[in-house]
């Protein structure tokens, strides 16, 4: 059930009508390139990627230009669940 010759034949003569002779070396490259990097990365498990938060300022909300308008916006939305 697996590819066979006439099959693969087929599949590069599509490959050669769709991108051309000069595109095939430079997708073989990419896609070397492609592999490469995904065999590192999942070899690699140095890479931690959970945040690193301070203890002091774990639950305060962000000080910032939409700060306020968030803060509003949360209060408004406690009345409107307080009225129904």
């Amino acid at each position: 059930m697996g590819l066979g010759l006439p099959e693969v034949l087929v599949i590069l003569l599509v490959v050669l009508l769709v991108f051309g002779a000069n595109k095939i070396p430079q997708l073989g490259d990419a896609l070397g390139k492609g592999i490469r990097n995904f065999k590192k990365a999942s070899q690699d498990d140095a890479i931690d990627v959970t945040p690193k938060s301070e203890p002091s300022q774990q639950g305060q909300l962000p000080a910032g230009p939409g700060a306020a308008a968030q803060s509003a916006a949360a209060a408004k939305g406690a009345e409107t669940a307080r009225k129904s």
